[in-house]
Order: structure tokens, then sequence, then C-alpha cells
């Protein structure tokens, strides 16, 4: 009988070490993974392949994938990404602008906009990623004096920059994912929601508006949206 619980005792350390064994090793993946994440959401290489409009051939050679719309640049921010456009909105969520998986996906248009950008209102969507890298960075024009101090930036529409628009920023909210006049795009009554929930700095409706949206906070149903006017160039 000694033998036996000398036994028992030996095989259940053995399984003390293997669990906290196991424990060690999902504890550096996870470690591991967020390193992953934030090394390929941080990597600004991809700058190299930004259209340039005094010369169109300049991304004729580009590896981004041909699903890449426009490039978005928000000025003294980190967002400075091209766009790209999937067949449904759920395309680039895990997908990087080369079309390789990537938990920090891209940023993308709402499959329902047109690619030219012309809709009278589009929709640009990004992860929430800490560090204000991806559209993190949309948290701090929830703040009026970071808003007033953030206005200007560039779509430029187009793999080869073919249309380019001055973006003015002027507006911004934390709203609920399910609200449908700002996240259905064929509302019409979106500028007026604007006006009447939102932090507004100018009104000038004759232009496009381009809302820029992310997630507000993990396991949350809101959203931070900043929305832009389109001025050409």
């Amino acid at each position: 009988m000694l033998k036996f619980w000398k036994t028992m005792n030996e095989i259940y350390g053995w399984i003390i070490i293997a669990v906290f064994g196991l424990i060690m090793l999902i504890g550096a993946w996870q470690m591991y993974d967020n390193y992953y994440i934030f090394d390929h959401a941080l990597d600004d290489s991809i700058l190299r392949f930004k259209p340039d409009p005094t010369d169109p051939a300049a991304a004729a050679d580009s590896p981004i994938t041909g699903e890449m719309v426009g490039w978005l640049t928000v000025d003294n921010t980190g967002i400075d990404y091209p766009v790209m456009q999937g067949k449904d909105n759920s395309a680039f969520l895990n997908k990087d602008p080369y079309g390789n998986y990537s938990l920090s996906g891209s940023i993308f248009l709402d499959s329902r906009c047109s690619p030219d950008f012309k809709d009278d209102y589009s929709i640009v969507y990004g992860h929430h990623m800490d560090y204000g890298v991806m559209f993190g960075a949309l948290d701090d024009f929830l703040k009026e004096d970071y808003l007033k101090a953030h206005t200007t930036g560039k779509l430029m529409a187009g793999r080869n920059a073919e249309k380019i628009y001055d973006l003015e920023v002027f507006a911004s909210m934390k709203v609920n994912a399910a609200e449908k006049i700002v996240f259905d795009i064929s509302e019409s009554d979106i500028r007026q929601f604007i006006h009447e929930n939102a932090a507004v700095l100018t009104r000038e409706d004759r232009y496009p508006v381009l809302a820029l949206s992310t997630c507000a906070e993990a396991d949350s149903a809101d959203r931070i949206v900043v929305f832009c006017y389109l001025k050409e160039s």
C-alpha cells in the first residue's frame, strides 16, 4: 500500500509539473503573438509603396494587391496607410495589404462604397490598436482640443493617385455599432445626425463626407467615428 501511494504522489507531481509547463508555454505563445501583431502593425516599410502624384508609374511594381483603392494620410498622426476594399467587409479584417494573414488587418473601405470615393458618404474601417497604431489614433479625436489641432490630411484615390482629395476633419463622436444612420451608407440623414450628435467644427454640406471608424474598446459595441470632408485638390 505504501508503494502504491508513493507511486501516486510521483504521478501527481509530474501532472503538476506538466500543467505548469503548459501554462508557461501558453504564456510564452501569447507574448510572442502580441509581439508579432505589434511588430507587423508598427512596420512602416509599406510607406515606400505610397503613390507619388508626380510619378504615375511609381506604384507599378508595388506588391500591394490590386484591391488597393487609395491611400489615406491624416497629418501629424500615425495614420498613413493604403486603403483596401474586398468583396465584403470581412475580407481585410485579418489580411494585410500584401494579401497575407495578419491579425492587425488593413485599413479598408466599406465594400458597399464606390472604390473611387465618389459617393456622397463613404466609410473606412481599421482595427483599434494600442499606442495609436492603425485606427487606434482615432481615440484622441474625441478630445475637442486635439480635434481642432488635427484637421488636415489627404486621400489619394486609386492605385496610382489618379484623384487627390484634401481631407478636412470636422467632427468626431462615439456611437453604437447598430446605429443605422452612421453605418448604413444609403442613409440620407447622416449630415443632420452628425450635426445633432457629434462634436462639430464646421458645416460645409457641399462636400462628400468620409467617415473613419474603429472599435472604442474591446468587447464593446461602441465605435469611434471621425468625419472628414473630401475636397478635390
